[in-house]
């Protein structure tokens, strides 16, 4: 940490803020009732929030926050922003993603195994939009006032294709007013999000005359075509520094064991710590689907089925752009948290990810992602857990550093 880093988180610690007894009673608010933010993630993570099917968990969420004395609305995309009004119209914006990854039919029923809680998506983002509960109405008991207005807001779209759709509507109703954004995305209180890792989601769909698989053998194959790309693709070499990755999630195609295809598609990630390298990775699997339908139609020619009415068609759609953005190192956004950190004990690193903190990063407006306290693993999998042993750590975290740029009146 920069002296420079050490002399604003000081300043910071030596605010009104820590010795406000309005502070203090929020963090015993937050100790005293962290049982009952555990009870309310359960509520919260029972209620199903699939891609682009947010709504049913969106109406509970108003229903919460509204109760918490917020004035609350569901804008036009479907975010939940319920506001603290402060003196002033800046806004210092509170936000916990709805959706998660699982489709529709997923059992997300909490199950309990000793001091843990199990369910898809009971951490990310059940954790975070039970601390939006539980600050609004801790903020509320102990009658905290504020300079600046504070939105609390259960968004939309988070998660893979969503495409931070809800991030990026916010930012645009609210850009001139919004100075500081808090995302809470999951659990951990060992690491705060300060940089983002830009990225693209590819959609790669090749089509063809189809056929049957012994009357037609030799006619130019989508499926065949795609894997020739994907062995190209996958020996790309990617750079350690700066950090850059590919994945490809998903692939679909063909009918039946015996029916040579008419379609078939894939999905990739591609991430990188540099727009740069971004450029270049995507610029590469570009190359490797265009030389493995190359490939495929130079086999057709060979099997005397490669005509005019044997072509094969490449489509190729940007289903998402993330973009890149890191916090300044004068943030007094960062100076507030690295204050509640020295306060509560808290010791915490510095990362850089793909959250709803990109899009206020990328355009200038202070931001970081992080965690609302317990401890969680196996997110995005049928096995994630989530144990809510001293969750108040967290909550008491982000309550400091929420007051500390939010700023407190008489």
């Amino acid at each position: 940490m920069t002296s420079f880093i050490q002399n604003l988180s000081r300043k910071a610690a030596a605010s009104d803020i820590p010795g406000d007894p309005r502070v203090a009673r929020v963090l015993e608010i937050l100790r005293d009732t962290a049982n009952a933010a555990t009870d309310e993630q359960i509520r919260i993570t029972e209620i199903p929030a699939p891609p682009f099917q947010e709504s049913v968990r969106a109406a509970y969420m108003k229903k919460l926050l509204s109760s918490a004395g917020l004035r609350v609305e569901t804008d036009d995309i479907g975010n939940v922003i319920g506001e603290w009004p402060g003196s002033s119209p800046d806004i210092v914006m509170l936000t916990a993603h709805l959706d998660t990854v699982f489709p529709a039919g997923t059992d997300v029923h909490v199950k309990r195994e000793g001091g843990r809680l199990l369910a898809p998506g009971i951490s990310d983002n059940g954790t975070g939009l039970a601390a939006l509960v539980a600050l609004s109405k801790a903020f509320r008991e102990a009658k905290i006032k504020t300079n600046k207005t504070i939105m609390f807001v259960a968004d939309v779209g988070e998660e893979g294709e969503g495409n931070l759709r809800g991030m990026r509507a916010l930012v645009d109703s609210y850009k001139k007013r919004l100075k500081y954004v808090l995302a809470l995305d999951g659990s951990a209180t060992e690491y705060v999000t300060t940089a983002a890792l830009a990225s693209r989601r590819v959609e790669i769909t090749m089509t063809g005359p189809g056929g049957h698989s012994w009357s037609d053998f030799g006619a130019p194959n989508p499926i065949h075509a795609l894997g020739r790309g994907i062995a190209r693709f996958v020996t790309a070499r990617v750079p350690e520094s700066p950090r850059t990755s590919f994945n490809i999630g998903e692939i679909e195609g063909g009918t039946s064991v015996n029916s040579i295809p008419a379609s078939a598609h894939m999905k990739v990630d591609l991430r990188s710590e540099s727009e740069t390298e971004l450029a270049a990775l995507e610029g590469l699997l570009r190359d490797a689907v265009k030389g493995g339908i190359d490939e495929e139609m130079s086999a057709a020619r060979e099997r005397g089925m490669g005509g005019s009415g044997n072509m094969l068609n490449l489509k190729i759609n940007v289903l998402g752009v993330r973009p890149a953005g890191e916090l300044p190192e004068n943030s007094p956004l960062l100076a507030a948290l690295l204050a509640a950190d020295n306060q509560l004990g808290n010791r915490s690193r510095r990362e850089r990810s793909s959250t709803d903190a990109n899009i206020p990063l990328s355009v200038g407006i202070q931001a970081i992602s992080l965690g609302a306290g317990g401890r969680s693993g196996g997110a995005h999998t049928l096995e994630e857990w989530f144990d809510p042993a001293g969750r108040e750590l967290g909550l008491q975290r982000i309550a400091l550093t929420v007051l500390a740029v939010a700023g407190l009146e008489p």
